[in-house]
């Protein structure tokens, strides 16, 4: 069961922020309606209105964190059209979330957990990995067109490039003194730019 009408989802977005709150708080496996209707100050009853149970809560939770993902990307991509800087609007997008908002991540980690065991949060999990890769190719695609890149296998090296991301957001996550988010940014894109980028003649 999915959202129930809520014109702007206003009940059911509180809902989500109370979950992400819950999860990086204490984890899925210590999340109930109970506890998550009183963190988000509503009773059961209202809670189930919105959601059937907590993995459905736990999808919804998902898909707010990758809209919000995607929203900050789009920011860092009107600053430029360049390949170049996209790729370093992505990079920085990422890394912001895993410094500055760390909790979007124990989202994520949720997912991957409870994927392992329920059909429905396995296509989810699958379908989020492609988006992101959908929206990674998109700019190598354009830096192969403009010049700007090498060209090279673009599924292949977007399942790279997010899999640099993701482990360097993941260690910044558990290990937040691990590196500044500066340095995480100047690595990421020493790396994927030396990956993308024809040496000079």
């Amino acid at each position: 069961m999915g959202r129930r009408s809520d014109p702007n989802h206003t009940r059911a977005n509180e809902i989500i922020r109370a979950t992400i709150r819950c999860l990086a708080r204490n984890g899925f496996s210590h999340l109930t309606m109970k506890r998550l209707s009183e963190e988000a100050r509503i009773s059961q009853g209202i809670l189930h209105y919105y959601f059937k149970d907590k993995r459905a809560i736990l999808a919804a939770a998902a898909e707010h964190v990758m809209n919000d993902l995607d929203l900050r990307a789009e920011s860092e991509f009107t600053r430029t059209a360049d390949p170049k800087g996209r790729l370093r609007g992505m990079i920085r997008a990422c890394l912001v979330v895993a410094t500055v908002d760390r909790e979007f991540w124990t989202v994520f980690m949720a997912l991957w957990g409870e994927s392992l065991h329920d059909s429905g949060l396995a296509v989810l999990n699958k379908n989020t990995y492609r988006r992101a890769r959908k929206s990674i190719g998109g700019i190598i695609e354009r830096g192969i067109a403009s010049g700007d890149f090498k060209p090279v296998n673009v599924l292949q090296a977007s399942a790279m490039i997010l899999a640099l991301i993701d482990g360097i957001s993941l260690q910044l996550t558990f290990e937040k003194k691990l590196m500044s988010l500066p340095d995480a940014q100047r690595l990421c894109e020493t790396v994927l730019l030396k990956y993308l980028v024809a040496p000079e003649p």
